[in-house]
């Protein structure tokens, strides 16, 4: 029987997604695999938000991915407080995982490219409430208590996505997601696409949808500074695994890891008068293709030792006083990193 505890609505463990590279004239020889994901851990409380940050091709979005079983992950759990009880997504096939769908739904980045442009909203919004079965006269009036809850007139339900603009095309991503009522939201960068000053609506929004609706949220972003005002946990990561985990604002005052305090010197300070901090890394990401022994940023870390060439770091808090922070790094807590206040 699957548990994990209380207050959490999903708890991954171990999770990895590795694509094989093959080679040959009919690509059936496997010459190594690119470790997108590579045991990646943490869970996310009833709720409450849970921030995935780290440079592009990172893993956050396959992340993201293989928990909603969009990719198959390669091996790990991904466990999941649905309505029916705690099913294991990775487990699940055909019906079970439709139906565990209807729990967990995602938030695109591009609110361009993620609707149909050749259907109207109505259709678009309805299209997951179809999918499940719902009648059309209560497909019709969700979509209409949809627009409302987004904070758009059901009026618009008969326009085309051409007719919106970007912020408004998003919030209809929002209002698709939400129209089978589910528990947990995969959010990926769903504001990088708009101005800043949509940024704070379509944030505003989710924070008083979560609010209103008990959700809870799985964060994905490159603002540091909008994932500080929306999440309550950080998840740092590089190379496809996790390398700091902490709440928000001890992860940004105290960070523990080298590459984290390196973002977050790129998060830019409200005071034009503070001194301009920046730290530059050095060298280059290392591929992805092959299984890298010990630490994974060693190689453009200005604290790394020789330990860090050839022992692997746990993610761990490194220290009794806050079991809660954990860094994947052998010099956790003593290292004197910068954060921001």
């Amino acid at each position: 029987m699957l548990s994990m505890p209380d207050d959490c609505i999903l708890q991954v463990t171990d999770l990895k997604k590795h694509f094989p590279i093959e080679a040959g004239f009919f690509r059936r020889k496997k010459i190594g695999a690119v470790r997108a994901v590579d045991g990646v851990s943490f869970s996310v409380e009833t709720g409450r938000t849970l921030g995935l940050v780290g440079e592009s091709g990172c893993g956050k979005t396959t992340t993201a991915r293989a928990i909603l079983r969009a990719l198959d992950p390669t091996s790990g759990s991904v466990l999941f407080r649905t309505r029916e009880g705690i099913v294991d997504m990775v487990k699940l096939k055909g019906p079970a995982l439709k139906g565990a769908r209807a729990d967990m739904q995602m938030v695109f980045q591009d609110p361009y490219s993620s609707l149909n442009p050749r259907l109207p909203i109505m259709d678009i919004i309805a299209e997951p409430l179809k999918a499940h079965g719902y009648p059309k006269k209560e497909r019709e009036e969700r979509v209409k208590e949809l627009l409302s809850l987004v904070g758009l007139r059901p009026e618009y339900a008969r326009r085309y996505p051409h007719s919106f603009s970007g912020g408004q095309r998003q919030r209809i991503g929002v209002a698709r997601a939400l129209a089978l009522r589910p528990a947990l939201i995969v959010a990926d960068e769903p504001v990088s696409a708009l101005d800043v000053s949509v940024q704070a609506q379509v944030l505003n929004l989710l924070l008083d949808l979560q609010d209103r609706l008990g959700l809870s949220f799985v964060f994905i972003g490159h603002d540091l500074s909008v994932v500080r005002y929306l999440c309550d946990t950080v998840a740092v990561m590089y190379l496809g695994k996790i390398v700091e985990l902490a709440a928000v604002d001890a992860l940004y005052e105290e960070p523990r890891h080298p590459y984290t305090s390196t973002l977050l010197s790129a998060v830019p300070d409200a005071d034009p008068h503070a001194p301009w901090r920046r730290d530059i890394v050095k060298g280059e990401v290392t591929g992805d293709e092959r299984e890298i022994v010990g630490c994974s940023f060693e190689p453009r870390c200005p604290y790394a030792q020789e330990i860090c060439r050839n022992q692997t770091p746990e993610l761990s808090s490194g220290t009794v006083q806050d079991s809660t922070h954990l860094a994947a790094c052998h010099f956790a807590g003593a290292l004197d990193l910068e954060g921001v206040s």
